[in-house]
């Protein structure tokens, strides 16, 4: 569910009309639902509600600092991968108690910002890494507490770019090696073993799944004791996706009861890092109708474009695109196009769309998760506004870049300045 609704033949947010904030702001921008935001993650968080558990928020999907404020302020942590989201989680008062870090390329300044920050736990994804960790720390005279990422070899049944959890990813390290780090990272003296970590993927839309990467985590996790080493933590990613199109991904309450039946009487706390399941249907983005053209098919050429976002372009992703004002008018097939200079410039083909004309404003649906965080400064344009809507109120939570903005740390040598042009 989401609060993006009509009223009388007008797109709203919450309380705002969207050609409001168009007419503020401009075109394009990130439009976001406050009241979407906290019923998701509420929801997320409640089906886990009588078992110990953190919810730490996939900060990649959508790393805004009002936005981590609003989950923080709601109980929730961070899951983050670099140094950058460790700063934007601390600058949002994210309690570093409520911090995991996760991903293959941690460098020893990022490492290091971690341990001083005090946060819950890295996410160790090599041998190599862990060497460096245990580095960092001794350096500092710290003991790191670290998870290590497992790797169980679970198909989750999603796009190839976004499946993590098989033998052939990058990610994690491999289970069958798994004790024996853990053996070798218990002698290490600058090191605490917490927990076990599995991510397997994301936007997956069947729990078994999970369930299966579960169930191999538990067995490792009962070798592990036959060891003498105790987890006290069991971190199992996020992933669970959201309805683009025609999904039927399981809601939060269905995931929580097949996860707490898998996990029987394990006796850790459960880390969870949902990012798509929150912010995926809580954020539109607006764009407004440029020209339209016709030949052998109609375009609809529009001032938002693959950089600003890249899904349908990176994955051929389906977004619904509406017209934000008299959805009702009649349809017509088209392919809605940007300004970039790609063909791959595109944010739906031969999708039927409404028959818009110049000036027209559109809303590409869902576009919350993975959004404005992949979007790029490509073809030299500056990155669009963010906006959150609390009610009858809207919130500028990051100012549009300018073209001044995009040059900024650029510099010509002087052996250049004395060249003529």
């Amino acid at each position: 569910m989401h609060d993006f609704l009509y009223k009388n033949d007008t797109l709203y947010c919450e309380n705002v009309a969207v050609p409001t904030v168009a007419e503020a702001v401009g075109t394009p921008f990130y439009l976001y639902s406050g009241a979407t935001l906290t019923r998701h993650f509420a929801a997320f968080d409640r089906a886990f509600a009588d078992i110990p558990h953190i919810t730490c928020f996939a900060a990649k999907s959508c790393a805004n600092i009002a936005i981590l404020r609003l989950f923080a302020s709601l109980g929730g942590g961070a899951d983050i991968v670099s140094g950058g989201e460790l700063f934007r989680a601390r600058t949002a008062g994210v309690d570093p108690q409520k911090i995991v870090y996760s991903g293959v390329g941690k460098t020893a300044d990022e490492i290091r910002a971690a341990l001083e920050s005090g946060i819950l736990m890295l996410n160790v994804e090599s041998e190599q890494e862990l060497a460096q960790i245990q580095e960092v720390a001794a350096g500092l005279g710290l003991k790191a507490p670290v998870s290590f990422r497992v790797n169980p070899d679970v198909d989750p049944k999603t796009h190839a770019y976004i499946s993590t959890g098989l033998a052939k990813n990058k990610f994690g390290i491999p289970i069958g090696d798994a004790l024996r780090v853990y053996l070798a990272a218990s002698k290490l003296p600058n090191i605490t073993i917490k927990g076990v970590s599995c991510h397997i993927g994301s936007q997956l839309t069947l729990v078994s799944p999970f369930v299966e990467s579960l169930a191999k985590v538990k067995r490792f996790i009962a070798q592990l004791a036959e060891e003498g080493i105790v987890i006290s933590h069991l971190d199992l990613g996020g992933g669970l996706g959201i309805r683009y199109n025609a999904e039927e991904p399981p809601d939060p309450a269905e995931y929580a009861r097949a996860i707490k039946q898998e996990l029987g009487g394990l006796a850790c706390t459960l880390i969870l890092e949902p990012g798509r399941v929150l912010v995926g249907n809580a954020g539109a983005l607006i764009t407004k109708v440029l020209y339209t053209k016709e030949g052998l098919k109609k375009f609809i050429i529009v001032d938002a474009g693959m950089n600003d976002l890249a899904r349908p372009s990176l994955y051929d992703a389906f977004h619904l695109i509406q017209a934000v004002e008299r959805p009702d008018r009649e349809q017509t097939v088209a392919d809605v196009v940007g300004p970039i200079c790609e063909t791959g410039d595109f944010l739906a083909r031969e999708r039927m769309m409404p028959n818009v004309t110049a000036n027209d404003l559109l809303a590409v649906m869902s576009a919350g998760a993975y959004g404005f965080s992949m979007s790029s400064n490509y073809n030299s344009r500056p990155r669009v506004a963010e906006v959150l809507v609390h009610q009858n109120d809207f919130h500028i939570i990051r100012a549009r870049e300018t073209n001044e903005s995009l040059i900024q740390g650029e510099s010509i040598p002087d052996f250049l300045k004395k060249q003529s042009v």
